[in-house]
């Protein structure tokens, strides 16, 4: 379900006990802060216990079914202690098979722990012999993430930076960390007129990151107004043909997707992971769109393969991304794997802004509202001043790779894309 997930709420079981499944036939359906999604069950055979209600909450490698395999399986079997989560299950005839609700991480002494405590410990250089000694308060012993901090307040530990954590598999941090101090918010006096609302675990999680990023990734950010006038005539004159053909609407978030897939082609360097003191360059480019739910918190579903896709292709995927973030009906993958991020904050009516760079990505665009202003332009007969629309981009990048010719000359480029624009393109 992701790194940052530690838990998850069991919405409802879509087999009861006693019947039997199929793998990958959907077996539950759970939710986490950011979506919702379909457990698949492991292995064929028969679902013999459910180990959990619906509206319960579980921790990631909490075991939540049992499974007998095997052609004669019919009848419940107990499940051993340490049960292995669904992706490390290896089928044997009439063994009972633990379906987990994450992937959890074994350690040298078979305890599970969490990927979101495995993740602190890396982060705060606690060795697994320290890991292995910590009595845990959870459930049947398990270090929790507040076991794992009171343990690291006590030790007297400083800070850690995170590294990134590139997400091909095999490739493995070869830098050591960066110490930071440890840095404590100040004291705050609540009023008599004060409310206190405690954040959800969503606005955690967005809280949690942003510090990390900001710590990792030292923030460097230019600026470029560019003319979108062709753009806007463009997509007044075409936008009723455009939805009648394609049955989808024509917003300005497509233009600027494919504006900017169009300039990572020219500039692949903000296309990129560090991981240490290696550089990844991302083979796909796949941009992420940064879209406000009617909660208020955040989310970044992922366009894959933006260079690939047409313009009416990248509508309909930016459209129907944004209508089931709203919803809250994204699956994981479309939530993963982006390699630059977009962020459209003109749609809040803002100028500009300056976005924070998404982990483990080394690059991020905001674009701001476009507004008709008074501009000086070239004609034929000398410079004239013409009321034209204008808008703002704000590009914000990692300056341990990305210096400032790379991330200027990239904002450009797309400002350039932009003002480019044909008002007489086809459709």
């Amino acid at each position: 379900m992701g790194e940052s997930v530690a838990e998850a709420s069991i919405l409802s079981w879509l087999k009861k006990e006693g019947d039997r499944v199929t793998a990958d036939e959907p077996l539950v359906e759970i939710a986490t802060d950011k979506v919702n999604s379909e457990v698949p069950s492991p292995e064929d055979g028969i679902l013999v216990s459910c180990r959990v209600n619906v509206g319960d909450t579980v921790q990631v490698g909490h075991v939540i079914a049992v499974i007998e395999t095997g052609d004669g399986a019919s009848a419940p079997a107990p499940v051993a202690p340490a049960a292995p989560a669904a992706s490390e299950t290896v089928s044997a005839p009439s063994t009972p098979v633990a379906v987990a609700s994450g992937a959890a991480v074994v350690s040298s002494s078979d305890r599970f722990y969490s990927p979101l405590v495995k993740n602190i410990a890396k982060q705060e250089n606690v060795s697994q012999v320290e890991l292995d000694s910590i009595s845990g308060t959870g459930q049947n012993g398990r270090v929790t993430k507040e076991d794992l901090m009171g343990y690291i307040s006590n030790r007297g530990n400083k800070s850690v930076s995170a590294p990134i954590t590139a997400e091909a598999p095999g490739l493995k941090s070869t830098a050591s960390s960066i110490e930071l101090p440890r840095v404590k918010g100040p004291t705050i006096t609540v009023g008599p007129n004060d409310e206190i609302i405690e954040m959800d675990r969503m606005r955690r999680i967005i809280a949690d990151h942003m510090i990390m990023s900001t710590q990792v990734s030292p923030h460097v950010t230019s600026y470029v107004e560019a003319d979108l006038t062709n753009v806007v005539l463009w997509r007044e004159k075409v936008k009723k043909q455009f939805e009648a053909n394609s049955k989808t609407k024509l917003t300005f978030t497509p233009i600027f997707i494919e504006a900017v897939a169009k300039a990572i082609r020219d500039f692949p360097g903000v296309n990129a992971s560090v991981d240490g003191n290696n550089i990844i360059m991302r083979g796909d480019i796949n941009i992420g769109m940064a879209a406000a739910l009617p909660s208020g918190n955040l989310i970044v579903p992922v366009i894959k393969n933006a260079d690939q896709l047409n313009l009416v292709g990248i509508a309909k995927k930016v459209n129907d991304l944004a209508e089931r973030a709203r919803a809250n009906k994204l699956t994981p993958d479309e939530i993963q794997g982006g390699t630059y991020t977009l962020t459209n904050v003109g749609s809040f009516g803002n100028v500009m802004g300056t976005p924070i760079i998404n982990q483990p990505q080394v690059a991020i665009l905001a674009v701001g509202a476009i507004r008709k202003k008074p501009a000086v332009i070239e004609t034929p007969q000398g410079d004239a001043i013409a009321i034209r629309h204008m808008m703002f981009l704000s590009h914000s990048y990692d300056h341990r790779i990305v210096d400032g010719a790379l991330g200027g000359r990239f904002v450009r480029r797309v400002a350039d894309y932009l003002e480019e624009w044909d008002v007489n393109r086809e459709i």
